[in-house]
């Protein structure tokens, strides 16, 4: 975990360009002589060594061919298998995953790497996205891109459930941006039906600089990544009844119309661009207005359109405070549109009686997944809150190519060391929406532990995602930067992934948990089918990858592991079909100290051939030994539970876990004790200590599940670990409210050393939101067997 294989990317921002920086051989023979008959001796003597040297070159190809074919042909294979789908049906093809619930899922803000955007799940969609000019030592700054570099107080999804509903709260200097979304659909609607938009733009004058006192600006865009073009209603744009401001029409949703309305006194302009860069968006807009800004004198859009624009920006001024409504409407062809009562019920009266019901419903379901009463104070349920709405409003739909690194392979025709994986769509949770806006493999294992609870036909859809991006190998990229957007946060040389590294498989987290709350009826009878036909579909996936992490993840020592490179050379093999056998094995506490799997040659009866088999081994009595190096990985098996409640073992477990100069901070568990030679080392010049002592929430969610499980067994520790689990709990909670409260972010880690504050990405709702179930002490109740 402390590996490489863990380590995260780091983002860069964007380059500021702008996308107007705009033999063969000759052959020839010689004409015949007289022969004589000299001349016939001396020919055929030259004519036989002539033939012996063909006869060689030839033999010498032939050997080339056998013997170097087969070396070329196998890179060329294993170059081929590398981007092989998995030869199974995809799971999304499901009939779960069609119908109603594919169109339900259709639209949403499904890009959360700005702080606004609007998409579908479909490749080359309709984009829309919100831009706003901030002020900063007296510079006018585009924010568009969730980034750092802003210095936003704070910006987040304070409710979202997921499907059809957000709100948002952003705050930039001394102004307050409200984002809510809602999505409908009624008679008349085209394929995922209609959504709107409110932004409602507050201002603190006490707090803004002064060129932003009197007028905020807005820049609400439309843009079709299939390059269709879209068309302006020039002589009507103003926000009187929902007016008419842009119009258009596609294959999967038909006619649409955007229609905007605000009781405020807003002044419009506009401009339309023809690019398939949607990446560069804030260049392209910011650079336009700047250059209108330098030949007119004034900050406004040219009101000019490119020919057959495929991107269309408003540009929306006024006064503070002022808000503002965008409703699309869809299928707006059909003679049974009723496109007029369609926008007057998404904007207004009508939007704001929606959002407000929509709002209850989330506070309700908010309650009843989490039942928070009486476990925490309200600040802290406003936290939990922030945690489920964030990491919902983040959920992202991608969809590109990832590039595989090819090893112990030659370059391809142009030096090319990568090769492209098949084109494929993500629909998934991301990290952290400035740092890292698209999907990681071993993250969303914790995302589903919080999301399943809320909305368990969600969780499987993100799940079948990611297993149909498995290849014949069993092997799944571990970081997903799929398409234009996602790429323009990654350098170049962190984009390829590399078929050797793994992450540890903490999807099976979740799938643990469902089947388990499968037996305790805890789904409606719909929801219980809907699991069971899933798991059936996976299972085959579920082993193979299972498979590759038993031939590719091992130790130098049979039956150890780790994360590392894949050993192309050996054709290694676990004994991996009998898993009981497997799991009682490694769960053994008397042997797991020093065993390993040993091939043995077996003889079966009546058969003349032996068979290969892997049998246990057991290679010293266990005894008590000094561990070099504490940290989480050193319970592991007390976090898995396979620890019996009455042993001593456990008992130190605990001591290593309350002990100030091992892991106990009052803000959390370190990740590497302060005694140990690595503690808060760098692991290279270019990489500084990452899981080598700071706080981090996922693991200390496992801990506490495992603190909790053990606080109600019977045995001679069941009083100590219920004492450390409530000082762990208290501490954690505590530790993350006052940070999201002095800060307005959940972060990637907390740092041990300086009171616990937060370090590392923000917003890093991720794993972090695990704090939620940790204050409504949401955890396992199954324990892995013991044998």
């Amino acid at each position: 975990m402390a590996g490489t294989s863990s380590r995260r990317t780091r983002p860069v921002k964007p380059e500021q360009d702008s996308i107007y920086n705009r033999k063969q051989p000759i052959i020839t023979t010689n004409k015949k002589r007289p022969i004589t008959r000299k001349r016939d001796v001396f020919r055929n003597n030259n004519n036989l060594i002539t033939l012996l040297v063909v006869f060689c070159f030839v033999s010498f190809l032939i050997i080339i061919y056998y013997f170097v074919k087969p070396v070329n042909q196998e890179k060329n294979v294993h170059k081929l298998r590398i981007v092989t789908p998995f030869p199974a049906p995809k799971i999304m093809d499901l009939p779960q995953f069609q119908g109603e619930h594919k169109e339900s899922l259709y639209w949403g803000t499904y890009r959360p790497q700005v702080y606004f955007g609007v998409r579908a799940r479909t490749p080359r969609s309709l984009l829309a996205g919100l831009m706003w000019l901030g002020v900063k030592d007296g510079r006018y700054l585009m924010r568009h891109v969730c980034q750092d570099s802003d210095e936003l107080g704070t910006y987040g999804w304070i409710s979202h459930n997921g499907r059809d509903y957000g709100q948002q709260v952003i705050v930039d200097q001394g102004m307050t941006l409200t984002t809510s979304f809602l999505k409908s659909k009624g008679v008349g609607s085209g394929y995922g039906g209609d959504w709107a938009v409110r932004v409602d733009l507050q201002n603190d004058k006490s707090k803004l600089e002064e060129e932003a006192l009197g007028i905020g600006h807005l820049f609400f865009y439309l843009a079709d990544e299939a390059g269709n073009a879209l068309s302006i209603a020039r002589e009507r744009l103003d926000t009187r009844d929902g007016s008419l401001f842009a119009f258009g029409s596609r294959e999967d949703v038909g006619g649409w119309e955007m229609h905007l309305a605000s009781e405020d006194k807003l002044e419009i302009h506009y401009a339309g661009f023809e690019t398939p860069h949607m990446h560069n968006l804030t260049e392209l807009v910011q650079g336009t207005l700047g250059a209108h800004a330098r030949r007119l004198g004034v900050l406004q859009l040219p009101d000019l359109l490119d020919h057959s624009s495929n991107v269309l920006v408003f540009q929306i001024s006024a006064k503070f405070p002022f808000k503002t409504d965008i409703a699309f409407v869809s299928g707006t062809g059909l003679k049974s549109s009723r496109v007029e009562d369609r926008v007057k019920s998404l904007t207004g009266n009508l939007l704001a009686n929606q959002l407000n019901e929509k709002h209850t419903e989330f506070e309700q379901k908010y309650k009843k997944c989490f039942n928070l009463t009486s476990k925490v104070d309200s600040e802290s349920e406003t936290v939990g809150r922030a945690a489920i709405g964030n990491l919902l409003g983040g959920i992202g739909y991608f969809y590109g190519q990832s590039k595989i690194a090819l090893h112990g392979v030659p370059s391809g025709k142009n030096g090319d060391t990568f090769v492209p994986y098949w084109p494929a769509e993500l629909y998934t949770a991301v990290p952290s929406r400035s740092f890292f806006p698209r999907g990681f493999l071993w993250d969303e294992g914790f995302h589903q532990l919080l999301i399943w609870r809320w909305d368990i036909h969600i969780c499987l859809d993100i799940i079948g995602h990611w297993l149909d991006l498995m290849n014949i190998d069993g092997w799944i990229p571990r970081e997903q930067i799929l398409g234009s957007e996602a790429l323009s946060k990654v350098p170049d040389e962190f984009v390829p992934q590399h078929p050797t590294n793994a992450n540890p498989p903490t999807l099976f987290l979740v799938l643990h948990d469902l089947v388990h709350s499968t037996k305790r009826n805890k789904f409606t009878a719909t929801e219980s089918k809907d699991i069971s036909s899933f798991l059936g579909s996976a299972f085959v996936r579920l082993e193979a990858w299972f498979q590759w992490f038993n031939t590719t993840q091992a130790g130098n020592n049979v039956s150890s592991y780790y994360w590392h490179g894949r050993d192309k050379e050996t054709r290694r093999e676990l004994n991996s079909k009998e898993y009981q056998s497997m799991a009682e094995q490694l769960s053994n506490m008397e042997i797991l100290n020093k065993v390993r799997l040993r091939w043995q040659e077996m003889k079966k009866v009546g058969s003349d051939y032996a068979s290969r088999e892997l049998v246990r081994e057991v290679l010293e009595t266990p005894k008590l030994r000094l561990v070099p190096h504490i940290g989480y990985v050193s319970l592991f098996p007390f976090i898995m539970k396979i620890i019996p409640p009455d042993s001593w073992i456990l008992e130190k477990q605990l001591d290593l876990i309350s002990n100030r100069s091992t892991l106990w901070t009052d803000y959390g568990l370190r990740s590497l004790a302060k005694t140990s030679s690595l503690y808060m080392k760098r692991n290279t010049e270019h990489d500084p200590p990452y899981w080598r002592g700071p706080i981090w929430i996922n693991m200390n969610y496992l801990i506490l599940s495992a603190l909790h499980h053990y606080s109600r067994e019977d045995g001679p520790y069941r009083g100590r670990a219920k004492a450390i689990y409530g000082d762990l709990r208290e501490n954690l909670i505590r530790n993350v409210v006052k940070n999201y409260r002095q800060t307005g972010y959940l972060w990637e880690q907390y740092d041990q050393k300086n009171k616990g504050k937060g370090k590392g990405a923000r917003p890093f709702t991720g794993w972090t939101s695990l704090v939620l179930l940790i204050m409504s002490e949401s955890f396992d109740e199954v324990v892995v067997q013991q044998f």
